[in-house]
C-alpha cells in the first residue's frame, strides 16, 4: 500500500482536470486601482504540470499568461484610468469570469468600534441616510470579523454595491468618507471593512512587531483578555489585514484608541508601528488618514490616560509623513461613547484626502492645532496651525483653558 499510494494519486492527477479557485476579494462587484497593476492570483490543484493560466480584461483584450508553480498562480494587469462595469476573464482547465468590476480608489477602512459602528447602531438623521444611500459607483468589501494564529493568505469576504440595504450593514463613517470622495473626484470608490470593536491597537499589528520590542510586548500584558473581541498581538492582522496585502489601495483611513487607555503612553511607539507596518507589507507608503478617540467620561480612576492616546495620535501626525488627524471634540457626546453624529467625521477623513492625496484646493482638511505659547506681562498668546480664520467662541465665553503661575496651580483663563 505504501507504493501504490503514491501511483495513485499520480495517475489521479494525470486524468482529473485541475481546478483554480481565486481569493474571496477577486470576485464580482469589486474595485480595482485605478491607473495601477493588479494582481490577478490563485490556486490550482494541478501540482505536477503546471497549469498554464490566461487572465483577459475586457478594458484592453490583450490575454496575460501565467503558469500555476507548486499550485499558485499570479499574472499582473495593468488597470486603465477609472471607469467601468469591466469583466475579468480567467481562464484554465475551467474558465471563471469576474463581473461588473470597476476601476477606481480604493481604500482600507479599520480600526475598532467607532469605525465598525453601523446606521442601525446609532446614526443622527439615520433614516434618511439609509433611504438615499443608493450609490452604485461606491463599492463595500466586508471583511467577516476573524482570527488567525499565523498569516493568512485569504478569508471569508464578498463585495456589494451600496444600497440602502447594503448601507445599513456598513461603516457610517467610512460610508460618508466614501460618498463624499465619489463626489467630489467623480470615480468609483472601493471601501473595506475591516474592523472589530474593543480590539486593542497590538492585536492589528504583526506579532513579531511586538514580541520582539521589550517595552510594547510589557505595555500587551496590561490588556485583559476580553470574550467578545482578541486582545493578543497580531490575531486580527494575521485574519483580516495579511490576506489584502496583494490589492493594491489608494490608503487606509483608521479610528481606534479606547482600548488602549490602559496603556496610553505605549501609543506614542505602537500607532507609528502600526503605520509603519502596514506601507511596509503593503510596499507602499500610502496615505494614513485617523481621528482622534472620541470625546467621553472615561474611567474617573484614569482622567488623562484618553488625554494621552490623543497626544500619542497627534504626536503621530507631527512625526509621520503622510498621515493626517481628525478632531471630533465638537461633534462628540460626553455620555454616548459611540457619538452618533458620524458624518462629520467621515467627510473631514475626505478631506484630508482630497486636499494630501488627490490635490483638491481650498479645502479645510484640519481642524485647528497648537503651534506656540508667548507669554507677556498679564497675558498666555496662544498660535495655531490651520486657524487662518481665526477662533470663535460659540455658546458663550471660551472654557476650557487654564493658567498656572511657577507654583503649579491652575486656575481658569479668560
Amino acid at each position: 500500500m505504501k507504493i501504490l499510494l503514491p501511483l495513485l494519486l499520480l495517475c489521479w492527477a494525470q486524468v482529473c482536470p485541475a481546478k483554480i479557485w481565486l481569493p474571496a476579494h477577486l470576485s464580482d462587484h469589486m474595485v480595482l486601482q485605478r491607473n495601477s497593476t493588479a494582481k490577478i492570483y490563485g490556486w490550482s490543484t494541478d501540482t505536477y504540470r503546471g497549469e498554464k493560466i490566461t487572465v483577459t480584461a475586457s478594458w484592453d483584450q490583450q490575454p496575460v499568461a501565467g503558469v500555476a508553480d507548486q499550485g499558485r498562480w499570479q499574472v499582473l494587469l495593468s488597470t486603465p484610468k477609472a471607469g467601468g462595469p469591466h469583466t475579468i476573464t480567467i481562464q484554465a482547465h475551467e474558465t471563471i469570469v469576474i463581473n461588473n468590476v470597476m476601476i477606481g480608489e480604493v481604500w482600507v477602512c479599520s480600526g475598532q468600534s467607532n469605525m465598525e459602528w453601523t446606521p442601525p447602531q446609532g446614526l443622527l438623521n439615520g433614516e434618511e441616510e439609509i433611504r438615499t444611500a443608493n450609490h452604485p459607483d461606491i463599492r463595500f468589501y466586508f471583511l467577516p470579523k476573524h482570527t488567525a494564529d499565523h498569516p493568512q493568505d485569504d478569508s471569508p469576504g464578498h463585495w456589494a454595491a451600496c444600497s440602502p440595504e447594503t448601507m445599513k450593514q456598513f461603516s457610517s463613517v467610512a460610508y460618508f468618507f466614501g460618498r463624499k470622495l465619489q463626489r467630489e473626484l467623480q470615480v468609483p470608490i472601493g471601501l473595506i471593512y475591516t474592523n472589530w470593536g474593543g480590539t486593542p491597537i497590538e492585536t492589528w499589528i504583526p506579532e513579531p512587531l511586538i514580541s520582539r520590542d521589550h517595552y510594547l510586548s510589557a505595555a500587551a500584558q496590561k490588556i485583559g483578555r476580553h470574550h467578545m473581541w482578541p486582545t493578543e498581538p497580531g490575531k486580527t492582522y494575521n485574519a483580516m489585514i495579511h490576506p489584502l496585502l496583494k490589492m493594491d489601495i489608494a490608503g487606509a483611513i483608521w479610528y481606534q484608541g479606547e482600548s488602549n487607555r490602559v496603556n496610553p503612553f505605549s501609543y506614542y511607539r505602537s500607532f507609528p508601528l502600526l503605520i509603519q507596518s502596514w506601507r511596509k507589507a503593503w510596499q507602499k507608503d500610502f496615505p494614513f488618514y485617523f481621528v482622534q478617540i472620541a470625546p467621553y467620561k472615561y474611567d474617573a480612576d484614569d482622567p488623562f490616560d484618553a488625554a494621552i492616546v490623543r497626544d500619542a495620535q497627534r504626536h503621530t501626525m507631527e512625526t509621520t509623513a503622510g498621515t493626517g488627524m481628525v478632531v471630533t471634540t465638537d461633534v462628540g457626546d460626553l455620555q454616548d461613547i459611540h457619538p452618533i453624529d458620524k458624518k462629520p467625521v467621515g467627510e473631514r477623513l475626505a478631506n484630508w484626502a482630497l486636499a494630501k492625496t488627490y490635490g483638491k484646493e481650498n479645502i479645510a482638511f484640519s481642524g485647528p492645532l497648537f503651534s506656540a505659547l508667548e507669554t507677556r506681562p498679564g497675558q498666555a498668546i496662544i498660535y495655531f496651525q490651520y486657524a487662518d480664520g481665526g477662533l470663535i467662541a460659540q455658546d458663550g465665553a471660551l472654557t476650557h483653558f487654564e493658567v498656572a503661575g511657577a507654583d503649579r496651580r491652575f486656575y481658569p483663563a479668560q
